[in-house]
């Protein structure tokens, strides 16, 4: 089944009210079996509902969809000034790897939001779930005049403003370098980068985000390291609409810095949201691995650790990086 096609379902029950099947199929001009099949995909994507008897079909808890205007409506001026286009849909099989698609036409600050991901992947290739409308999934488009090789750091630098920004809303996020948010030890959100363009400019990025705003119970079943998500630990009530408003905002303002600084202004706040700083770590690579403790990043953006022997330094695109 075509998910786009699951649109008028999910605008029928989003409330949280039950319908039963009758009902949807005369408002859908579908045949009950039709519906029941659209409720099932519905569930492969991660949506919790119920089947209630003598009452029908409800969610298990409202969603909230994103909404570009109510998005619009909570960025600055200059921030909206930055993004040409807000484009939302329903299920995409990723964002990044739509946007490079269509790398050649967009206009920088495109942004593409998507409420679920069938192929969302991480740094190296790992998937990342994403239950339907259980979080932010999307990415943002960039264009630069400086080249590929003035783009280290890139991914550090914007993990940073999204740290500084939810630190802001009252929760202590911490980058775990290179590339991952977390709360206590727990993974909050992932960021994948990917870059193309000339060597030495123009360039272009794609920033993907996946971030959890209320993650299922099941969802976390399978994953590979625990995770968390924003309402466990938002001081308070806090809309999907505005959280996504919070992490664009952040997005755009380390790009734009970026644009125009580059990655030395971002060094000296990386202490304040370092979450490996002074712990033991074990760092895994193809020939091996070895231990030592993280003592932040060099000016380039590379993670160092002490050693007994030495200081020796991380790059990014070589290996990962595991507490001990």
């Amino acid at each position: 089944m075509n998910p786009h096609s699951l649109d008028a379902l999910i605008e029928l029950i989003a409330a949280g009210d039950a319908h039963n099947g009758e009902d949807l199929a005369r408002a859908l001009g579908l045949s009950r079996a039709a519906v029941w099949k659209k409720i099932e995909a519905l569930r492969a994507l991660g949506v919790e509902i119920d089947g209630r008897p003598g009452s029908g079909y409800a969610l298990v808890r409202p969603i909230e969809r994103m909404d570009a205007t109510h998005i619009r409506r909570q960025l600055s001026a200059s921030t909206n000034a930055a993004l040409p286009d807000l484009r939302i849909v329903s299920v995409v099989d990723s964002t990044n790897a739509a946007m490079r698609a269509e790398a050649s036409r967009l206009r920088s600050g495109s942004v593409l939001l998507a409420e679920a991901q069938t192929a969302g992947r991480g740094r190296r290739g790992r998937a990342w779930a994403s239950p339907f409308a259980a979080g932010f999934l999307g990415s943002l488009f960039w264009r630069f005049e400086r080249g590929l090789a003035d783009l280290g750091g890139l991914s550090l630098a914007v993990g940073i403003a999204l740290a500084e920004a939810w630190r802001a809303q009252g929760v202590d996020v911490r980058v775990k370098w290179p590339n991952d948010l977390w709360i206590d030890g727990r993974k909050l959100a992932g960021l994948l980068v990917e870059a193309g363009g000339e060597f030495h400019g123009p360039s272009h990025v794609v920033v993907g985000l996946g971030l959890n705003m209320r993650l299922p119970a099941a969802a976390r079943d399978g994953l590979d390291q625990p995770a968390t998500d924003l309402a466990t630990h938002m001081p308070q009530p806090y809309s999907r609409n505005s959280a996504v408003a919070v992490c664009i905002t952040a997005l755009v303002a380390a790009l734009s810095q970026f644009e125009r600084e580059g990655f030395a202004p971002f060094v000296a706040r990386w202490p304040m949201v370092d979450a490996l700083a002074d712990r033991d770590v074990i760092v895994h690579e193809a020939s091996g691995h070895w231990s030592g403790i993280a003592r932040g990043i060099d000016d380039r953006g590379r993670l160092q650790v002490q050693t007994t022997a030495a200081m020796r330094v991380v790059d990014a695109g070589e290996i990962s990086i595991r507490l001990s």
